[in-house]
């Protein structure tokens, strides 16, 4: 029998309170999330069993010169379509024991025990999410965010989104390749990086659309600082204020998203993104909200519990402007 009382009430009050923070600093912590929030597209659905991200597959069939009175096309021109992505969930419970209730008995003692240990959720659904961008959506049994090794890959054949890359109605939907081993003239390295990364550039510039951020991990991060040496290193202090330290590549914004213990992005490895066409898709009732009811009592144990909740995706809405360098 659960120690009753109404500290649960204060464990989901608090996080309901903080919601709007820690949905905050979920963005935050990962550079990808920041830059989508930045182009506008951190946008919440509701309702639905899957989560469907509109996006325009073909040009106007309408489209014509003419002269004088010539009769103009007016057909109906199927250009806009839809990628239906599942909704994905994640979870982290926040307990308290019945003895730690006793021995934090004051009100004040309990908000400081909940409140460290509200960061501490806050920080591992941040940090869960934020693998999840870069996942390839098979993890924990497929539930995972279908990231960017299932929409930005080596080899775009696989169905993303619920379109087949693989059909020939599925071609506009593969993205842009660099495979170094393919057509590099060589292993990665500072001397060849830049001409690479030219290569893979040129691939997704259409008209004013150009990527915006490249992400690297620790190697290519490191070639690419190596070739920058030898000019100038050009740094972002805006971003740098947003807790990324930035260097500039063309007019993208460079970013490691690599470091101690992360391996986010595979070895030697840099993506090209457009953030203009990826969107982070959070439930509008389910975004780091704590879960109803807030009294959740176990069972055979003297312990409360809340549950810190997260529902969304990452949706794309042209994958033929994003980008992968790789060995």
């Amino acid at each position: 029998m659960a120690f009753p009382s109404a500290i649960t009430d204060i464990i989901a009050t608090t996080i309901q309170n903080r919601s709007g923070v820690i949905a905050d600093n979920v963005t935050k912590n990962n550079a990808l999330l920041t830059y989508i929030k930045r182009s506008g597209n951190v946008k919440k659905f509701r309702g639905g069993n899957v989560i469907l991200q509109e996006l325009s597959f073909a040009e106007n069939s309408n489209a014509s010169w003419y002269s004088g009175y010539e009769t103009l096309p007016v057909a109906a021109s199927d250009v806009i379509s839809a990628a239906s992505y599942n909704i994905k969930q994640a979870a982290v419970p926040v307990t308290i024991s019945g003895l730690e209730q006793l021995q934090n008995a004051s009100k004040e003692a309990i908000i400081d025990l909940l409140e460290a240990r509200i960061q501490v959720a806050e920080a591992t659904l941040a940090n869960m999410i934020g693998a999840g961008i870069y996942a390839d959506g098979t993890g924990y049994a497929g539930k995972e965010i279908d990231g960017l090794r299932q929409q930005v890959i080596a080899t775009p054949t696989n169905t993303v989104g619920g379109i087949d890359r693989n059909a020939s109605i599925g071609a506009f939907w593969k993205n842009q390749v660099f495979d170094i081993s393919d057509s590099g003239t060589g292993a990665l390295s500072s001397s060849n990086i830049l001409t690479y990364m030219n290569t893979l550039w040129a691939k997704q510039v259409r008209g004013n659309d150009r990527p915006n951020l490249v992400v690297m991990d620790n190697a290519a991060w490191g070639f690419f600082m190596g070739a920058l040496q030898a000019v100038q290193r050009f740094t972002n202090t805006t971003d740098a204020n947003s807790g990324f330290v930035t260097l500039k590549y063309m007019d993208a914004d460079v970013v490691l998203d690599g470091g101690i213990s992360t391996n986010h992005v595979a070895a030697s490895t840099t993506y090209m993104l457009n953030t203009k066409y990826l969107h982070y898709r959070p439930h509008a009732d389910r975004d780091a909200v704590a879960l109803s009811p807030g009294k959740r009592y176990a069972v055979n144990q003297d312990a409360e519990v809340s549950i810190l909740a997260w529902a969304g995706n990452l949706t794309a809405s042209n994958l033929s402007l994003q980008g992968i360098m790789q060995p």
